[in-house]
């Protein structure tokens, strides 16, 4: 076919960008250059990939499939020359790392900044979504590898373990129970309950810990997303079960996090990648910045 990596390079950037013009920009290439590459791209194809008005750029639903295969393309070539540099300094690529948002202030920060001082033109591209979604991207390969709580399951996935974390109530500091060394579910019968909403993977794990319980919390406020129900209980709204990565580490002004007991739920964060597809020679430099910082902090 009559086109070269040049111009799937422009297609995705436009596809990612949305825009001729901050695609340009960011390849340093004229509007007309960048417009010339996409429609040789379109022509060897022999199909649309875009949607072009005076005002907005959009895929059609080809150039959405069509993505995929084209970043796939370029991951592929970039780790066939990363595999000849041997100087770190050299090497170029990019990675992308599907990630639950509770995980990403306690893994990311310390494994980003270490790869980036070895690896500074290696780009990473975060997708910070649900753990279904996490999974689903790194099944259709649209993330290099995952780091989520589910796929142990799954047989077209492997899981690598990273940490053991538990859940524990978030309440708010002038709450009584924020006092407790330790709080029982069944403590939380009347007090204003935010829960998770059916459907997500830590709502699923609470839901299997508490099967055979007989006094459970009523919620009275039900949300999708971890984040959302901190920022509930951090206005003083209620109190909710989350995992204790979803707080600071180091604490917050207005919230507490109290273990739960009876029972004690707790959750493992791992890396997923697809079983039997080797990653990317710059995706495995990142999966193993991961998997050198767990050992460094949990000795095996």
């Amino acid at each position: 076919m009559n086109f070269d990596l040049a111009d799937l390079r422009a297609f995705l950037a436009v596809a990612d960008l949305g825009s001729l013009r901050a695609a340009s920009e960011s390849l340093h290439l004229s509007q007309s250059a960048l417009s010339r590459r996409v429609d040789k791209l379109e022509d060897a194809l022999g199909v649309k990939l875009f949607i072009r008005t005076t005002r907005k750029v959009e895929l059609t639903a080809v150039g959405r499939a069509f993505v995929h295969k084209a970043r796939n393309v370029l991951n592929e070539l970039d780790s066939a020359l990363l595999g000849i540099q041997d100087v770190a300094e050299r090497m170029s690529g990019e990675v992308t790392l599907a990630c639950v948002p509770s995980a990403v202030s306690h893994f990311l920060p310390s494994v980003f900044e270490e790869f980036n001082n070895r690896y500074p033109r290696i780009r990473i591209r975060v997708l910070d979504e649900s753990s279904s979604e996490v999974l689903l991207a790194v099944t259709r390969g649209d993330a290099n590898f995952g780091v989520t709580y589910i796929g142990t399951q799954e047989a077209d996935i492997e899981f690598q373990p990273l940490i053991e974390e538990r859940f524990v109530l978030a309440c708010p500091t002038s709450h009584p129970l924020a006092q407790q060394a330790s709080v029982r579910w069944e403590d939380l019968k009347d007090e204003r309950y935010i829960a998770l909403a059916q459907g997500s993977g830590n709502r699923f794990l609470i839901d299997q810990a508490l099967a055979r319980a007989t006094i459970r919390p009523r919620w009275f406020c039900e949300v999708n997303h971890v984040p959302a129900l901190v920022d509930l209980v951090a206005a003083g709204l209620g109190v909710g079960v989350v995992p204790r990565m979803a707080l600071p580490p180091d604490g917050h002004e207005r919230l507490a996090a109290v273990p739960l007991t009876e029972p004690r739920v707790t959750r493992t964060l791992g890396l997923i990648s697809r079983h039997g597809r080797p990653l990317t020679a710059a995706a495995q430099i990142l999966y193993e910045t991961f998997l050198a910082k767990r050992d460094s902090t949990h000795p095996r």
